[in-house]
This record gives structure tokens, C-alpha cells and sequence, in this order.
């Protein structure tokens, strides 16, 4: 295709001649401003609204729409043989056809089906003119290992979780806590009257295009197997060995097809709390889905379990907030640990305040720990109002 052709393709996903639509803004820390030097780079589960963020980000950053070219790679009509020759014909053309714009910004989203996109990116920030881009993609893989290689020093990465309860309100200003942790928040899912017809194809989607496509499975069949099974153990800790046998395939595939699921965001480990990394790696690690809902119509049994969805939701908070979320276990267990200034802080997550476990749990804690943080209790109440007051205090 030559520029003319290309810029054709942008047009239907650019707003040259019409403001983006309407959306719910997202709660998202972003960079002050947009440079030349460096990529933004947006990351996330798929479907978790990439780019209606990227289209929002023309009134965060005060931009003017007609400077800003997007184009999504996913669409048909680019199939085939994308390469870093289509990203110069595509800039070179708009840049022509914005010859007296001072600054240009692209957005690129779904980059990860072109071909060499890396170095060719690392080349124009390298020789910064005016153009600043705007990255995305659903692979985490792409977004990370050859991105961090190739990219070192020229990009800034900021994770896109599906709608926290604040977002999920603005849609449903009524909604309570449970209403949340039920239906979730994919932001598409959060206002269909088939929502949960979504949320399967959403899982089918993920594990087909993000997760097998990474590994080379040759079915699906034990994939998706091993990720019901995590799903089900949602909170407890888990044995590679025995899901392996479980799921009658290796170790070391059920090591992989976790890994692929992470880079996915799909699921998020939670490793046991340790200063030593080396007694962090002896134990267990615990995992959790990236979305109450989705667990929901992925597994049969335990989909319903209050108590878990709550803990679920609350990992996902800390997530967000912290690169490291731990548990700890001893002759009780606590739920999660994250590194605070004051010292580790437990958090325990129950749905209507602590019990004799939790204390007794804590109090061990503490015997090994005491130095540590006062502890945060988590309940159906105080879901989310108490990780924000934990964070004023970081």
C-alpha cells in the first residue's frame, strides 16, 4: 500500500474530522507530557479499553485531533506483510499532509503485528524531529522483552487494568461493592445486556490469541485446563507438580503456560513473603485472575465464592499500586504483604470484619516480623476506600 492508501486506513480510526466519542476517563498515572525521546507505552489485559484510553489521551494531553494520526494494525485491511516499511510511509505521508504542524503525535495500537517495529521506533527517537508516539498492544511479551531490549531508556510503560469500583460507578452510579466484584469491569462487559456471552469470548480469546499463540500449544484443551484449575485455587497456594499431574502434561509446560498467561495479563502470581529471595523461590506462589467476572464464567464451582471474589479484587488493587504483592504463611495465614516505608504491612481481606484466624494469623506474624506495619483489614465496606488511605500513607 502506498501513502495515500495508508493514510486512508488512518482516517477511519483517526478523528480529523470528529471528536473521539464519549467514555468513561480512566484512573490512570500518566506521564506529564508527551516527548519526542521517549514512547508511551500502553500495556494490559485484551479488552480492557487500550484504545479508547488512547483516544482519551487527546484532551488529557490538550492535543489538537487533526495533529493525531491513529491506526490500529488489527484491521483487515492492513493484513499481511506488515513491516517497518508501512510505519514510514504511514508517518511520511501524514507528515505531508500536516506539513505546518509543529508537533505530530501517533498512536500506534496493536503494534505487535508489525514486522520490526522496535527498531524502527528506537530510530526515530533516537533522531527525535516532531513526531511522539503513543504504543499499545495486547501481548505483554512484545510490550516487554523486545521492548525493553530494543527500547532501553526510550520508553515509558504504563498498565491498563479493566474498570476499577470508581469507574465501574460511573457507569452504574448505584452499584454496590457486590454488584462490582458480579459483572466485574471490562469496560464493554460493564454495559451489555449479554455481558457474560462477552466475558466467555473475552477467556476464549485471551487464552487462543495471547496465551497459545505464545507457547505453540498444540491444543488448547490442557491450557485452558490448567488456567480453570488456577482459577478454582483462586488464594491458595499451588503446586506446578500437582497440576502437571493433574492436567497430564509436564512441569515444565505448566511452568510456561503460567508465564504466557502473566505476560497476558491474565492472571497475576503472588509469591510468599520473604526478604531472602531464595527462600521466597523454595515456597509455593499463590495466583489470582485479572478480573472477578471472568473467573466467574470460566470455572463452574467456586465462581460464585464471595469471599474469594473479594480477595481477587483486592489483589488486583494492590497490583495496580505495587509492583510487589505478596502472602505469608505460618501457623495461620495472611492474605497479602506489600513493602510500605513503615515496614511490610500485612492486609488481611474478609467480608465482614476480622476473625480468631485473622488475629492469629497476624499475631504470628508479627512474632516473625516486629518491625512491621500496622495491619489493613479489607472488608465489603471499606472495599476500596482502605488501599487508597494505605497509599496517602506510603
Amino acid at each position: 500500500m502506498d501513502g495515500k492508501d495508508l493514510l486512508r486506513v488512518a482516517e477511519a480510526w483517526s478523528f480529523w474530522e470528529r471528536p473521539p466519542p464519549s467514555s468513561v476517563p480512566r484512573a490512570l498515572k500518566l506521564p506529564r507530557s508527551l516527548s519526542p525521546r521517549t514512547a508511551l507505552v500502553v500495556q494490559g489485559v485484551r479488552r480492557s479499553g487500550k484504545s479508547t484510553l488512547l483516544a482519551q489521551l487527546i484532551g488529557r494531553y490538550e492535543l489538537d485531533r487533526r495533529d493525531c494520526l491513529f491506526v490500529n494494525f488489527e484491521d483487515p485491511r492492513l493484513a499481511g506483510g506488515l513491516g517497518f516499511e508501512t510505519l514510514e510511509g504511514l508517518t511520511r505521508a501524514f507528515g505531508e499532509r500536516r506539513r505546518d504542524a509543529e508537533t505530530l503525535t501517533v498512536f500506534l495500537d496493536e503494534i505487535q503485528w508489525v514486522d520490526g517495529w522496535e527498531r524502527w521506533l528506537r530510530a526515530k527517537l533516537e533522531r527525535p524531529g516532531r513526531l511522539r508516539f503513543v504504543v499499545s498492544g495486547s501481548n505483554a511479551h512484545l510490550l516487554s522483552g523486545e521492548l525493553s531490549s530494543t527500547l532501553t531508556g526510550r520508553h515509558v510503560t504504563v498498565e491498563l487494568f479493566p474498570f476499577d469500583l470508581r469507574e465501574f460507578r460511573t457507569v452504574h452510579p448505584h452499584a454496590t461493592v457486590t454488584d462490582y466484584l458480579r459483572r466485574g469491569g471490562f469496560p464493554e462487559a460493564v454495559t451489555s445486556d449479554d455481558a457474560d456471552l462477552l466475558l466467555r469470548q473475552y477467556f476464549v480469546d485471551i487464552l487462543q490469541r495471547d496465551v497459545r499463540e505464545r507457547v505453540g500449544a498444540r491444543s488448547s484443551l490442557a491450557l485452558r485446563q490448567i488456567v480453570q484449575m488456577v482459577f478454582e485455587s483462586l488464594g491458595s497456594e499451588l503446586s506446578l507438580r500437582r497440576i502437571a499431574a493433574a492436567s497430564g502434561v509436564a512441569v515444565e509446560t505448566v511452568a510456561s503456560y503460567l508465564e504466557a498467561c502473566e505476560q497476558a495479563y491474565l492472571l497475576f502470581p503472588c509469591p510468599w513473603f520473604a526478604y531472602s529471595e531464595r527462600k521466597r523461590a523454595r515456597r509455593n506462589r499463590k495466583y489470582y485472575p485479572v478480573d472477578t467476572a471472568l473467573r466467574r464464567v470460566a470455572v463452574t464451582r467456586t465462581g460464585r465464592d464471595a469471599g474469594k471474589a473479594l480477595e481477587c479484587a483486592t489483589f488486583v488493587e494492590l497490583r495496580k499500586r505495587h509492583a510487589d504483592v505478596f502472602y505469608w504463611r505460618g501457623a495461620g495465614e495472611v492474605d497479602f504483604v506489600i513493602p510500605t516505608g513503615g515496614g511490610p504491612t500485612p492486609i488481611q481481606v474478609t467480608l465482614n470484619g476480622p476473625g480468631e484466624r485473622h488475629l492469629r494469623a497476624l499475631d504470628d506474624f508479627y512474632d516473625a516480623f516486629p518491625h512491621a506495619a500496622e495491619a489493613v483489614f479489607v472488608t465489603l465496606e471499606n472495599f476500596p476506600g482502605v488501599l487508597s488511605a494505605l497509599d496517602a500513607g506510603d
